[in-house]
């Protein structure tokens, strides 16, 4: 807060006035210049501290990408060998001997503490355009890659929905059983698609961040 005090004496003609006038008025200048050296610091350090935190986090995220994505790819095959035996099902009304079905799927959670923080405290406002979009642009991936992901979950439950009350000497599944599972599978199989698809999206995006942003 700024206080403008009155002069503790009647000026004396214009000349004291204006000299006391230009007085306030250099103060004021300089308080004013002061509380803005404050401020410019205070969102310096602001963003600075938010950029730091973000920097570590997208870093974070990117390291575990590459399991993510060979698990990924691991549960695509297991679900396209599925397709292969209940193919084989619903043609001959049997299962290959020795054959297995497998039903596989998980969640992989992306940290984002910081940005939710750096959106709270307002440091996106005090960065540069063009860094504040590039943290917007990754952590928009990841909620996306989020939402693909939990779709694919609740594909996954359908998917095993056949197979949760199966207790070892039931009949094998006929043939139209067999139609409807794979149905439910091939559903899944498009959902990891979209997955994959959202995967390759961060992964580019991670790459070229770090790239931009080397520790």
């Amino acid at each position: 807060m700024l206080d403008v005090h009155p002069p503790h004496e009647t000026p004396h003609g214009w000349r004291d006035f204006l000299i006391h006038l230009f007085t306030i008025t250099i103060g004021l200048l300089i308080a004013l210049s002061l509380e803005g050296c404050v401020e410019w610091q205070h969102h310096r350090h602001l963003v600075h501290d938010a950029e730091a935190s973000l920097n570590a986090e997208v870093a974070s995220n990117a390291k575990g990408l590459p399991d993510m994505i060979a698990d990924l790819h691991k549960e695509q095959a297991t679900l396209k060998q599925d397709v292969v035996v209940l193919n084989v099902l619903i043609k001959s009304g049997k299962l290959p001997e020795h054959s297995s079905i497998a039903i596989d799927f998980h969640i992989r959670a992306f940290d984002g503490v910081s940005w939710k923080t750096a959106q709270t405290t307002g440091a996106l406002a005090y960065m540069p355009y063009d860094r504040a979009q590039q943290y917007a642009q990754i952590y928009s991936t990841q909620e996306e890659l989020a939402a693909t992901e939990q779709q694919a979950a609740r594909d996954t439950i359908i998917s095993l929905g056949p197979f949760i009350n199966t207790t070892k000497g039931d009949p094998d599944p006929t043939a139209v059983d067999g139609i409807s599972m794979k149905e439910k599978i091939e559903v899944l199989q498009g959902q990891l698609l979209l997955v994959d698809s959202f995967v390759n999206n961060l992964d580019n995006e991670y790459k070229q961040f770090l790239a931009t942003h080397p520790k």
